[in-house]
């Protein structure tokens, strides 16, 4: 089925398809592949940045540069690997320029628990976590977010990234004892 700017874009469309019709110059199509990417752009660029202004500029920035070399896709890769290494540089660059603090996240409770001890204790491994996690350097904080938050494979983060498989296995490495380190720090202070 051939969807064009007449037709509509709907959910039978792959990644792909929408991309190459963005490539063409589809607006509907590009809507299509905003609003299925801004989520989970938004998760991910969130770790690394801690702004929700800069996060959103950044994605932005990112889905222009979609819009304009789409017609580059070559397919080599997945639609989504190649989005989010567009996404992964334009907030390298970003936060490059960045010449204020970053904000620290707004108390967020998980789940509903009925004791209050409970959810004191999730709010507080949750809380942890996040330290951990936003303490890690800026390319481990993005190999655990990849592989832990979005599920992609070493390979689908090398491309990302644009590093070699061994070098994401290596953050990987090094982030999992920080995070080991820092989370039975918080562990024993939370006693």
């Amino acid at each position: 089925m051939r969807l064009g700017r007449r037709a509509g874009v709907t959910g039978d469309v792959d990644d792909g398809e929408l991309v190459r019709l963005v490539g063409g110059g589809d607006r509907l199509a590009f809507q299509a592949l905003y609003r299925a990417y801004f989520p989970r752009l938004a998760r991910f660029l969130d770790r690394m940045t801690r702004n929700v202004p800069l996060l959103e500029e950044i994605v932005n920035d990112t889905m222009l540069v979609v819009w304009q070399k789409a017609s580059s896709y070559d397919g080599s890769s997945k639609v989504s690997t190649w989005i989010f290494g567009i996404a992964y540089r334009q907030a390298l660059k970003a936060l490059r320029g960045l010449d204020e603090p970053l904000e620290e996240a707004p108390d967020v409770a998980g789940e509903e628990w009925h004791e209050p001890e409970h959810a004191l204790a999730a709010l507080q491994l949750q809380r942890g976590v996040g330290r951990a996690l936003d303490a890690l350097p800026l390319e481990q904080r993005a190999v655990v977010c990849l592989t832990y938050y979005h599920g992609m494979a070493y390979q689908e983060i090398a491309e990302t990234l644009s590093c070699p498989v061994n070098t994401v296995k290596t953050r990987m490495f090094h982030a999992r004892l920080r995070l080991k380190d820092m989370l039975s720090e918080h562990m024993e202070e939370t006693k």
